[in-house]
Order: C-alpha cells, then structure tokens, then sequence
C-alpha cells in the first residue's frame, strides 16, 4: 500500500501535465494606436545636418560674427551679436554660396568667409 500511494500520485501529476500541454495566449489591444495607419504610410523622415565647426570669426571691420556650420556643406547659421538671432543660409549644393532672404550670401568656410549682410558691403572674416 505504501508503494502504490507514490505511484498514484505520479499518475495524477502526469495526467495533470498532459493537459493544456500549449496554452494559447489571447492578445487583447484595449488601446490601438489611432495614428498607425499614418506612421505606417509616413514618409521617411530627413534628420538635420550634424553640426561641424561653430566658429567666432573676426571682419576686417573688427566686428566678430557667430557662425554654424553643418554637414555637407548646404547649411550655416550666422549671428552677428553673441546670444543674437541666428540667420539660416542654405546653400543649393554644396560648393554654392550659402544665401538667405534680404540679402545674406556667404562664402568660405571655417576658417575664413565672405559675409554680406542686407544694407552692408562685403566683409572678409577670419578665424
């Protein structure tokens, strides 16, 4: 008797094992994303350029102008006062002079350019 009740209970667990052997989970989505469909048909998205040289340029006027300059060679950002409002010029490829509306045009690169302001001449900087 003492050896049957051992087996008895193996018996029982293994029949408990057999069943549900691949439970079936159930994925419930309370909550669907209301935008999916858009991101899904999204196009992809250009990140900006990363920064390559931040530069304070000295003018032959001995003014100091704030430059930005970005990643392949199409985009700057200009300040002519520290802590001023930066003016984006873009460039059409790189090589181009970089321009913006009213006036701006800049030529160069980190370590000297050719800055013309609206209202202004030509002004040489260097670094």
């Amino acid at each position: 008797m003492t050896r049957l009740l051992p087996t008895a209970a193996l018996a029982t667990l293994l029949a408990l094992a057999a069943c549900n052997s691949q439970p079936k989970a159930e994925v419930v989505d309370a909550n669907p994303d209301p935008m999916a469909n858009a991101l899904k048909n999204a196009p992809p998205v250009e990140l900006p350029p990363a920064i390559k040289a931040d530069k304070t340029l000295r003018c032959k006027d001995n003014s100091l102008v704030y430059v930005t300059f970005f990643q392949g060679e199409k985009q700057a950002t200009v300040r002519t006062k520290e802590g001023g409002t930066a003016t984006k010029l873009i460039a059409a490829k790189s090589g181009d002079p970089y321009v913006a509306d009213g006036g701006w045009k800049m030529t160069g690169g980190p370590d000297s350019v050719t800055l013309t302001q609206p209202g202004k001449g030509e002004l040489t900087c260097k670094s």
